[in-house]
């Protein structure tokens, strides 16, 4: 879904005051009916983030976590089946699964007599029910569940869900019998930094020439978007030529304009399709 810059920000304003929790995308649905789940939650995932490494540092303060840590022990004393570490995570607005992090380390902590061992801590995370403390391991647990942006749960679902639409790049590309070398095909060749597909005849698409193609599994905003150019687009051009990428979630608009020096945008896989190769067109 492409965006105007106007629209992302009416988006951004209302995702400004809610929290990561699963309900918030529902909301936001329901205020934004005519964009799709995924695309809200994208946004709302890449706002959220911006904001906790704004305000990250405060919670990291000894004082803080110990602050935390100590109502945490309160909490869960005087309520043991309550899910105190995540309501006391929206109370100081920050990311449930960041909040388990910091409340488990200072645990571990304890229970190990100085620094957590840091393979120790995210094993924890992944699979609460190694922590020794059953009522902290059904926090954790608790926490884990209910974060729509940081965690192990959001970790795996986001790497499934990249892996997903690479392959449903791979099978778009197969259906028009575009002959192409993927990433892994492309890291046994020694290349060391590629885009997810070279196509080995380049193809022509709304009049711009494409020789590699790009998926991102989610929204392109400014600060993303740029980020990849700097990190990623721009050296892929150097290497390989012109290309195109494409965010399935949709994009602001007004970015699409690197299409004369050689990247081009799009939300979905383009159904106007020039191989070069025989000059015919492919829909």
């Amino acid at each position: 879904m492409r965006l105007s810059r106007a629209e992302y920000k009416e988006i951004v304003r209302c995702a400004e005051k809610m929290k990561p929790t699963r309900q918030c995308v529902k909301m936001l649905k329901e205020t934004f009916p005519n964009h799709s789940q995924s695309t809200l939650l994208s946004i709302f995932s890449l706002e959220y983030q911006k904001r906790t490494k704004r305000t990250i540092h405060r919670h990291h303060a000894p004082d803080v976590i110990e602050s935390h840590y100590q109502r945490y022990l309160s909490e869960a004393k005087a309520r043991p089946t309550a899910p105190v570490l995540l309501e006391l995570a929206n109370e100081v607005d920050l990311s449930p699964a960041l909040m388990a992090r910091i409340i488990l380390d200072r645990f571990l902590q304890d229970l190990e007599g100085g620094v957590s061992s840091k393979p120790v801590l995210n094993s924890m995370l992944k699979e609460p029910s190694l922590i020794p403390d059953q009522t902290l391991a059904n926090n954790i647990y608790q926490c884990t569940i209910n974060d729509c942006c940081y965690g192990p749960l959001v970790d795996c679902i986001k790497h499934a869900i990249g892996q997903e639409h690479e392959v449903l790049l791979c099978d778009k590309l197969k259906e028009r019998n575009l002959s192409f070398l993927d990433e892994n095909q492309l890291r046994t060749m020694g290349y060391d930094k590629t885009p997810d597909i070279i196509l080995e005849v380049p193809i022509a698409v709304e009049g711009h020439i494409v020789h590699w193609i790009e998926s991102k599994a989610s929204f392109g905003d400014d600060h993303s978007h740029r980020t990849y150019l700097d990190e990623q687009f721009w050296s892929y051009w150097n290497r390989f030529g012109p290309g195109l990428v494409i965010y399935w979630y949709g994009f602001i608009g007004e970015l699409d304009c690197q299409r004369d020096r050689g990247i081009l945008l799009k939300d979905c896989f383009p159904t106007d399709i020039v191989t070069l190769c025989h000059g015919t067109r492919q829909d």
